[in-house]
């Protein structure tokens, strides 16, 4: 595919290529809210540590029956949040896997410059070292169960704690790498959660070339997280968990969500791990727009140099978009 060609109903930017964002969504007026307060347990949710001394980072460690540990989330806050009084829109940003990947993720990439004068709320959440944003099919270290953490227990609480519009049209989900899948995965699965969805160098396809992308998801959870147990079954997979985690199969679900899709063209040739992954994601993406152009349904799409890399300049792109496509704060 060349660079800035036009598909029949999304858009493939190249590198460094401009033009706007899709805005498919609606304003919203503003709504009641009340100041600033120290946030409470609830949702299943109890909170064994926090930190609100910071204007606009805070942060909190929660005790749950959907994990074996403690999780813990950052919660980025805009500038005025404190003295405006306004509810806003909410990102939910999802860091990728390995041991050196959680909650703090992408404020060591520097989130709060990429969201200076941003009216919009970032929730930042573990998401275990390759957790894959789901419930494991087995686990012999106790409760790893990710996805009813975030969905079923971490939105409600977000919502009932902050300023948010508590309703599709006021969420947006995105991620990096495993985070991307799990975007991509939630914004379909949970088809009334979240109006915009962005997979950074995400996997869109679990079951092309043998299955490798669901086959790597059993097998570092298997290593990192479970001791032995997997996402997705084995030696034989939960067919039908797959198919409802597979974004290719689950096109209708992105129908009037703002999609936004960032992968690598030239992996660093000294990077394994660039190496064996971004082609595999490139590769997962195309197949997913060619699905979702066949649907009609539009997206926005960059294929950039370099590996499996968070992309700055992408992210901050992307929250712009978001902006545009939620309720105004």
């Amino acid at each position: 595919m060349t660079a800035n060609h036009p598909t029949r109903r999304g858009i493939l930017k190249s590198a460094g290529g401009l033009g706007a964002a899709l805005a498919l969504g609606a304003t919203g007026a503003l709504a009641s809210a009340s100041p600033a307060a120290a946030a409470g347990d609830g949702f299943g949710l109890s909170i064994v540590e926090r930190g609100e001394g910071d204007p606009r980072m805070w942060y909190y460690r929660f005790r749950t029956a959907a994990i074996g540990w403690n999780p813990a989330v950052n919660v980025l806050l805009p500038d005025d949040y404190h003295t405006s009084g306004r509810t806003y829109p909410v990102l939910y940003l999802f860091h990728g896997g390995g041991t050196d990947q959680d909650f703090i993720t992408f404020d060591r990439e520097h989130i709060r410059d990429w969201t200076i004068g941003k009216p919009l709320i970032v929730v930042m959440p573990d998401g275990g070292h390759a957790g894959w944003y789901s419930n494991p099919v087995s686990s012999n270290v106790g409760p790893r169960n990710w996805e009813d953490f975030h969905i079923g227990q971490l939105i409600p609480w977000i919502d009932a704690n902050f300023r948010t519009y508590a309703e599709p049209e006021g969420r947006a989900v995105s991620g990096f790498s495993m985070g991307g899948f799990g975007a991509l995965k939630y914004a379909a699965k949970y088809w009334g959660h979240f109006a915009s969805v962005s997979a950074h160098s995400g996997p869109a396809s679990l079951r092309r070339d043998g299955s490798l992308v669901a086959n790597w998801a059993n097998l570092s959870a298997a290593a990192l997280d479970l001791a032995g147990g997997t996402i997705y079954g084995a030696p034989l997979f939960d067919q039908a968990r797959v198919s409802a985690d597979n974004p290719v199969e689950r096109i209708e679900s992105y129908r009037n969500k703002r999609v936004f899709l960032v992968a690598g063209t030239s992996p660093d040739p000294v990077d394994w791990f660039s190496q064996v992954n971004e082609p595999q994601v490139l590769a997962g993406q195309r197949e997913f727009r060619s699905l979702l152009d066949g649907a009609g349904i539009p997206y926005e799409a960059h294929e950039e140099p370099g590996g499996h890399i968070i992309r700055p300049g992408m992210m901050q792109r992307d929250i712009d978009g978001i902006i545009d496509r939620l309720r105004k704060a």
